[in-house]
């Protein structure tokens, strides 16, 4: 049955000559059945959506004869009616299972993380409850940097990640590790990266001063090397020969900076807010300001793990997707801070949480600046976005020869499966999986990645 002919699926929609609710020939039939009060409608959540649907199964199998069960339901009305139902039958527990689509093959998983904001989604679904609305036990565990989060996932120690969006292209291309089909169903965060730089140097905001600086970034398969080096060279500096870049771990980059072993870095936050909070650099420049919608972490699976575990796979997506979707939200943005804070996440004071979440924060050189899209939430994971990441791996020299960038961007961003939950989650996907976009100016839509390689001037001798 498809979803457009099944009046028990949430998401279906409402056909011409039809009601809401798909049992009925047209809306006045609808209004006439009491029980359609149990039916959800297509604005309620899903917990609501899932409940009406077992609700009003149940109401069918114990009054299969509409007369008595319209009896019943105009005699007690729907509220009492649902409340009776959850007496005796576990409403809750059938509610679960009808959502989850499937038995869950594992229940208890491991997934690793590294302490910076872009990782909120994965974070706040433990302490906010999205994990355990799907039947899942989620221990996400604070990781000490993205060597370790690649080699514990593909030790099987953690069932899935938090990776750097590069990541699961350069573990599949093997790209600094043994080759392994990896998949990135979603992105985690757009945005939230910055360049900051140690406050002695408030005076060289030209980056044409920077010859001979020290950055850090937090790995070499990251946007962050990607976005720094682009810039750089945009500014006519050669990333391999002006300047010096080596990876760092995020918690490390604050006391790097301390320790004048830095003279700034391309970091996701809170390291960046979190120097200006200690008052040892400023923020030069948000990455936003470089292309505006860039993705930077992202929720990252070995493809064995969604072949072999599909149910666990699509309920920690899903879980995911709907956190992502709560992050989005402006309003909840000071409640996320206050959850993702503590010692066991990121050990942040909260007010530095915030300053990143809802984007009004101080600079570091005295000014207080409003930026709402300071960092987002949007879990798409654009195809196009993977090509472009692909052309900087072999701008840089990461990777050498022929590259199919379409056929690796297909096989590891998995847009598809995204697109189909971020519908049952209530969102509305994008309809293609590729989009241009523009950085510092220059257009990029996928289709001629090696035309666009050759355009840039500085780069990588081949």
């Amino acid at each position: 049955m498809s979803t457009f002919d099944n009046p028990f699926d949430p998401n279906r929609r409402l056909t011409a000559g039809g009601c809401s609710c798909g049992r009925h020939v047209n809306e006045a039939e609808h209004a006439a059945d009491p029980s359609s009060a149990l039916q959800p409608t297509m604005l309620e959540s899903d917990d609501k959506k899932f409940e009406g649907v077992v609700a009003s199964a149940v109401m069918r199998a114990m009054f299969p004869q509409d007369a008595s069960r319209r009896a019943f339901l105009k005699s007690v009305g729907a509220a009492t009616a649902l409340a009776a139902i959850s007496q005796f039958f576990p409403l809750q527990t059938a509610t679960e299972a009808f959502a989850s689509g499937g038995p869950l093959e594992k229940k208890d998983l491991k997934v690793g993380f590294i302490p910076i904001t872009c990782a909120t989604p994965i974070i706040m679904a433990a302490p906010m409850g999205f994990y355990s609305k799907y039947s899942l036990n989620v221990e996400v565990i604070k990781t000490a940097g993205w060597a370790v989060i690649r080699d514990k996932t593909i030790n099987k120690e953690y069932d899935a990640a938090h990776m750097l969006s590069p990541m699961p292209l350069a573990i599949t291309m093997g790209v600094g590790s043994n080759p392994i089909p990896y998949t990135m169903p979603a992105v985690e965060n757009i945005n939230g990266q910055a360049i900051t730089l140690a406050m002695k140097h408030k005076d060289k905001r030209n980056p044409k001063d920077w010859k001979g600086f020290k950055f850090a970034v937090p790995f070499d398969y990251s946007m962050h090397n990607y976005l720094l080096r682009y810039y750089l060279a945009e500014h006519g500096l050669d990333p391999d020969v002006d300047v010096q870049i080596r990876a760092v771990p995020p918690p490390e980059m604050v006391a790097n900076l301390r320790a004048d072993n830095i003279d700034g870095y391309l970091a996701p936050d809170p390291m960046n807010q979190r120097a200006v909070y200690d008052g040892v650099g400023f923020i030069h420049i948000l990455t936003k300001e470089i292309w505006d919608g860039h993705p930077c972490c992202a929720f990252a699976a070995s493809k064995e793990f969604v072949t072999t575990m599909p149910n666990t796979y699509g309920a920690l997506l899903k879980s995911i997707i709907e956190a992502t979707a709560y992050a989005h939200k402006p309003e909840n943005r000071k409640e996320i801070a206050a959850a993702i804070a503590p010692a066991n996440y990121l050990n942040q004071p909260a007010i530095v949480l915030e300053q990143i979440l809802t984007g009004t924060y101080a600079d570091g050189l005295g000014n207080i600046i409003k930026q709402p899209n300071r960092i987002d939430f949007d879990p798409f994971p654009w195809q196009s976005f993977a090509v472009w990441i692909m052309t900087q791996m072999k701008r840089w020299g990461q990777v050498k020869g022929d590259v199919d960038y379409k056929a690796i961007a297909e096989q590891v961003y998995l847009a598809t499966d995204t697109a189909k939950l971020m519908k049952e989650a209530g969102l509305t996907p994008p309809t293609t999986t590729s989009r241009s976009f523009s950085v510092m100016g220059k257009s990029f839509d996928g289709s001629n990645p090696e035309e666009y390689l050759a355009s840039f001037k500085i780069k990588k001798a081949s």
